[in-house]
């Protein structure tokens, strides 16, 4: 089938604004792949996500879907880059990254926390407590969670043109509901230090039948209040609450950069076992023309 014929329709994405897309198909209409684009609003990079049926791969469609991205991305002022989605080392996608050119530019390690063994102890931290909440943020707690979600803004990102979306509670708003619209449950941890200011969050995200493995979202402290245990106290804690809530939950699954030294630290501590590791690839579009 190589040298097959592929013809690039661009779509356009009604359910997720600044979203471009492609559908790759045969002579014969039968769908062969698709490639999304999302835009950010202020330039810079943009996020790649392409996939390719497996049974039509090695036929050109990837490489097809992939050129036509990249004229669009070249006619948007202010973008730099397209970065793709993490891509499974050695997998199909790795290698046709790597074929096409683009760079590797972060690895992350993926991690398994599972819930048939001994809870992690931990110790509580003086000067803060902890809240929990399920869903949207509570309304006298928003304000603080938009201005703590900064907390991430420096994590490590390695050669990734990265640059972190503002937050506020129209965003933090927005996250709740699309977790909700899946049908999943958004669960947070926050520590509240003595001012009333949240100095730090864990989210976690669980299927909507409590089953199966739940996915970690993010964590981060503050600079200001680094240094005193908060994000182990913070997971621990999560840890606990889940798995009182959700019995039947088997797992939690976590994934971080191998150049963050320090969360990887408290995920070994608390006893995730790494199951794989995934790559970031990116495209450097052309400077200003």
């Amino acid at each position: 089938m190589a040298g097959m014929t592929v013809q690039i329709t661009p779509l356009v994405d009604a359910l997720v604004r600044n979203r471009l897309a492609w559908l790759a198909s045969g002579e014969d209409g039968r769908p062969l792949g698709t490639a999304f684009l999302r835009l950010p609003p202020g330039g810079g990079y943009a996020d790649l996500e392409l996939d390719v049926h497996p049974a039509e791969r090695r036929c050109g469609v990837g490489t097809s879907l992939l050129q036509a991205v990249v004229e669009a991305a070249g006619t948007r002022d202010g973008l730099r880059s397209l970065l793709t989605q993490p891509v499974r080392e050695d997998s199909p996608g790795d290698l046709f990254c790597a074929a096409r050119g683009l760079r590797r530019v972060l690895r992350l390690t993926y991690t398994r926390l599972p819930l048939d063994g001994p809870l992690p102890t931990h110790a509580d931290v003086r000067g803060y407590r902890l809240v929990h909440w399920e869903g949207t943020v509570p309304g006298e707690l928003a304000a603080t969670f938009a201005r703590s979600r900064s907390a991430m803004d420096d994590m490590p990102m390695d050669d990734a043109d990265y640059t972190p979306d503002p937050w506020d509670v129209d965003r933090v708003h927005a996250v709740a509901d699309a977790v909700s619209r899946r049908g999943e449950i958004l669960c947070v941890t926050a520590a509240l230090s003595d001012d009333g200011e949240i100095a730090g969050f864990t989210e976690l995200v669980v299927p909507g039948d409590g089953r199966g493995d739940a996915q970690h979202y993010g964590t981060g402290v503050l600079p200001a209040h680094r240094g005193h245990g908060l994000a182990r106290w913070m997971k621990a804690a999560q840890i606990a609450r889940v798995r009182a809530r959700f019995p039947a939950l088997a797992g939690l699954l976590a994934d971080t950069a191998d150049s963050n030294a320090a969360m990887r630290r408290v995920n070994d501590s608390l006893g995730y076992v790494p199951t794989h590791r995934s790559l970031l690839y990116q495209h450097d579009l052309p400077g200003p023309r």
